[in-house]
């Protein structure tokens, strides 16, 4: 067998080309498996179902539900007051990329996000290192519900249920029509529709009178 001289560069180059892999440093995929869990992390529930909020702008919940219309779905984001009840940011697309929970949370526009806590499940976007990053950079504090636990995000699971059942989104024909009807119902739904449990007022209107008292 006739043997020939190479340099290790070029070894490794045609080792990539062609995905070779050395028996005596084959990759290890638990390694692999573990930098990822690393990369996503978890965060402690500090909400501690404590939904008897009296401040508004200082704890909000959010989630993301799919909404299905007319031979497609899309996916929806929400961020939630979680003491008015007032929904302050939305975003909804058709894709579940990343971009869809940190732009409802760039939307949020608030004067000073400093100290205030977002609240979510465990949720693959929101272990994602892009969103834990932005939350550091906006001076939040994140929390997260426990493992399959839908009752520590409460408040953000019933205003999905009332929207579903309030807003005709099964007839939208577009998505153009569909973010429309959205855009509408969050709309009526901060101004207008009153609630039995915030004193027969509007989240607006309930967010108002608390600061009022506060």
């Amino acid at each position: 067998m006739r043997l020939t001289t190479m340099n290790h560069k070029k070894i490794q180059r045609i080792m990539r080309k062609y995905d070779l892999v050395t028996k005596v440093r084959r990759r290890n995929p638990y390694k692999a498996i573990m930098k990822k869990r690393l990369e996503h992390r978890i965060f402690p529930n500090k909400l501690q179902r404590e939904f008897n909020q009296i401040l508004p702008f200082k704890v909000f919940c959010t989630d993301i539900t799919y909404i299905p219309f007319q031979n497609a779905f899309a996916y929806l984001s929400v961020i939630k007051d979680i003491a008015s009840g007032e929904v302050v940011a939305w975003n909804i697309c058709l894709h579940l990329e990343e971009i869809l929970v940190t732009d409802t949370l760039k939307n949020m526009r608030l004067d000073s996000s400093e100290g205030i806590m977002i609240h979510s499940d465990q949720g693959f976007h929101y272990t994602n290192p892009d969103y834990i990053e932005l939350v550091k950079e906006l001076n939040m504090i994140q929390s997260m519900s426990g493992k399959g636990s839908c009752i520590d995000n409460a408040p953000i699971e019933s205003f999905f249920g009332h929207m579903k059942d309030e807003l005709d989104y099964k007839s939208c024909i577009s998505f153009e029509e569909l973010r429309f009807k959205v855009d509408e119902y969050m709309r009526y739904y901060n101004h207008q529709r009153k609630q039995w449990t915030r004193n027969k007022m509007t989240p607006v209107e309930f967010r108002n009178h608390l600061l009022t008292k506060s």
